[in-house]
């Protein structure tokens, strides 16, 4: 203990007050200024003082412990009255009455807490109550809404499988599939016994899905050397392969698998091609009701009705898809020009990947596609380094990371289309007759009036324009209509778009020159235009039908329509802000929707499914080699899909030629079962001929069915509707 100059006691080691001006007097020792009226009422009986103080030392005392211990926060601030007042008349010096004085107090109480019964922590009135790690709480705290409760960890993953569902992708997705349900149907009504349009070209399709998934399974090196056409090689590239289906072909075996699996993947491709027309159209800027159009009008654009039996054709979605992804990899829009910070390389190699699946479908659609994808590389390239370098010399950062991914997905796309080029380059050179001439891209090149013309399929269109079709030489490849509505919206999108002038002018240019091309021959006779192409292009002489260009005429148009309804729901928008709250109202709602629906009722069909015929028992139980009669291109399909069962080794066969050798199989065997026909088989390996009972009348066989054979060293027998004969 020390003594003051006042005679007042003072604990050693404490402290005296700092004065008005914040300033500590001499002899402390370093602590708080503040008095410490704790250790004043531990040693007050002990240590002799003033009068004054000690009355002051009891009263804070008093008030620091309350009654008994019980209250002791109450007296807090009467205290910290008395002991600035008393400290200030013995002391001489002017005592602190601002708020450190009170801090000292309830610095105090919460000190000697030890003698308060209920401490702070449990609640006084007026005063701010102290948690359980000693901080200040507010005092209302008890008046205020309870928290939410933290959510388990189902509701946990509720939400989250809640948000993607609601995402705007998982709705796109959702819609393309429902649409494509309602937009084939009656395709998934029976689809094990019906296939679309008819059940020559579909039954090919779905043996080159069975065969593909068949081959890879058990012998993957017999790819491209199928059951059909023997004793041929590199028969399965006689036309475009679908080699992108190949692991749906390996589920399920035999004719109703393989019908199964057409519709299935009939009706995927519609909605794979919705979905990416309306991501491409997203990608570049347009709303989602602008996309919306430009994914319906790609799909079921009228013209493509009449190609419902090509599922080559009608499996198209891959081509906007990849587009949209390599631009987003790329950080590109139309609306929004190059954004840096946009780049992901991750969606470049996505791109890269789809692009490759999609030419393995086949080179009919495949093969301008690359070289679109050729043009576009070209063009995005020299554009890119002329701002990076020669007109505009800012800096355009691109990314290593970038580059490299556009280097290998692109060798990856390259070497995808090489290895798929070998086997077409062999049947090429083995099969002379297979080669396409000007003459013949002539007979399916359509005149203007085709462009305005709907294929019999139509719902809409279909018997109104009966007349013009029967102009048409070939009609099922000249009627390309893409939508009377989807032409208008298009035409506004010149006046009216979210995109630019310049943009606009160039789409018009793509349309245009697509156009053209679609006519083949018939524009000045292709010197200039597709003959160009022919000529000088690698692998175009293999497309026989410019028809097709008409895809990119639609994908296009789909681009300008999509830009005018962008623009018209922006505006939409805009008065709905005008009105207050943000509600349009149903007619500004229903005016947003109602392209998109004028384009689907375009779309819709009357496109025939008939049952496919029958397998024989003949087909599941005799051994291959084998022929069976009669023997045409339409009707050698069918029995390619019949032969899904155990894929014997076939003679017949339908493809985009016949090779010579089937012709001659063909010429041979009209007048079966005779010593010629019978040796000439036997020269080939042929071990079985089945004769098809409910095929033959009106051909020669009807009568040679029943003939003589013991002559001819052959056996015949009967095996359920047909007749089997053995060599």
């Amino acid at each position: 203990m020390t003594t003051n100059a006042t005679g007042g006691a003072q604990p050693t080691g404490q402290t005296d007050r700092p004065d008005e001006q914040g300033n500590t007097p001499a002899g402390t020792t370093g602590q708080d200024a503040a008095p410490d009226t704790t250790a004043t009422t531990k040693s007050s009986g002990t240590d002799d003082a003033t009068d004054a103080k000690k009355s002051t030392t009891t009263d804070t005392a008093k008030a620091t412990t309350g009654n008994d211990g019980k209250d002791g926060a109450a007296g807090a601030t009467a205290a910290t009255t008395d002991t600035a007042g008393a400290t200030t008349g013995d002391t001489g010096r002017a005592g602190t009455t601002d708020a450190r004085a009170a801090d000292t107090a309830k610095a105090t109480v919460g000190e000697t807490g030890k003698h308060d019964a209920p401490d702070a922590r449990a609640g006084s009135d007026g005063d701010e109550k102290k948690d359980r790690e000693g901080e200040p709480r507010d005092r209302w705290s008890a008046f205020a809404p309870a928290p939410d409760p933290v959510p388990g960890r189902p509701r946990r993953a509720a939400r989250v499988v809640g948000r993607l569902l609601a995402h705007e992708w998982t709705l796109a997705t959702l819609a393309a599939l429902a649409l494509a349900v309602g937009m084939t149907w009656p395709t998934l009504r029976y689809p094990l016994y019906t296939l679309p349009q008819d059940y020559w070209d579909p039954s090919l399709q779905a043996w080159q899905m069975a065969w593909s998934g068949h081959a890879l399974r058990t012998e993957p090196g017999q790819l491209f050397h199928s059951n059909t056409f023997f004793p041929e090689q590199w028969s399965f590239a006689f036309s475009d392969m679908l080699l992108g289906y190949a692991p749906a072909g390996m589920i399920g075996t035999g004719p109703e698998a393989a019908v199964l699996r057409y519709n299935i993947m009939f009706v995927l491709a519609h909605a794979l091609a919705t979905l990416g027309a309306y991501a491409l159209a997203r990608q570049l800027g347009a709303g989602r009701a602008g996309a919306a159009v430009a994914g319906v009008s790609y799909t079921y654009a009228p013209w493509l009705l009449a190609q419902a039996g090509h599922l080559h054709i009608v499996s198209n979605g891959g081509i906007p898809l990849a587009l949209a992804m390599l631009a987003r990899g790329h950080g590109w829009s139309l609306r929004y020009g190059y954004r840096p910070e946009r780049r992901h390389e991750g969606w470049t190699y996505t791109g890269w990947l789809v692009a490759a699946w999609q030419l393995s479908l086949g080179f009919g659609i495949g093969l301008p596609f690359g070289y679109v994808l050729a043009g576009i590389v070209l063009v995005a390239a020299t554009t890119w380094f002329l701002r990076r370098w020669v007109v505009r010399p800012v800096k355009r950062p691109f990314g290593t990371r970038l580059l490299v991914a556009d280097l290998v997905g692109g060798l990856i796309f390259a070497g995808v289309g090489a290895l798929l080029a070998i086997p077409y380059f062999k049947v090429a050179e083995l099969h002379p007759n297979a080669a396409r001439t000007l003459g013949d891209i002539g007979v399916y090149s359509p005149p203007a009036l085709g462009f305005f013309t709907a294929p019999a399929e139509s719902r809409v269109w279909g018997e109104l324009h009966e007349a013009a079709r029967a102009t048409l030489p070939w009609h099922p490849e000249m009627t390309l209509l893409p939508g009377f509505v989807l032409y208008a919206l298009a035409a506004g999108g010149l006046f009216f778009s979210v995109w630019k002038v310049r943009q606009r002018l160039l789409l018009l240019a793509g349309v245009l020159v697509t156009m053209v091309l679609a006519m083949g021959t018939r524009f000045f006779d292709g010197t200039f235009t597709y003959g160009l192409l022919f000529e000088h292009l690698p692998g175009w002489n293999g497309l026989r039908t410019p028809g097709r260009m008409m895809l990119w005429t639609t994908l296009l148009l789909g681009v300008l329509a999509a830009g005018a309804v962008s623009a018209f729901a922006d505006r939409v928008g805009e008065i709905a802000a005008e009105r207050g709250p943000y509600r349009p109202s149903p007619w500004l709602r229903v005016a947003v929707v109602v392209p998109v629906l004028l384009v689907l009722a375009e779309g819709l069909n009357v496109t025939p499914h008939p049952v496919v015929p029958e397998q024989p028992v003949a087909m599941r139980t005799v051994d291959g080699p084998m022929l069976v009669l009669p023997s045409s291109q339409n009707l050698d399909q069918p029995v390619m899909l019949w032969s899904t069962s155990t894929f014997p080794d076939l003679v017949n066969g339908g493809s985009g030629f016949t090779p010579t050798q089937l012709d001659d199989v063909r010429r041979v065997t009209l007048a079966f079962p005779d010593q010629t026909s019978v040796d000439y088989l036997r020269t080939l390996g042929v071990r079985n001929v089945v004769l098809l009972r409910d095929q033959i009348v009106g051909t020669p066989w009807e009568v040679t069915v029943n003939a003589p054979v013991d002559q001819l060293g052959i056996t015949r027998e009967e095996v359920g509707d047909a007749v089997v004969f053995r060599l």
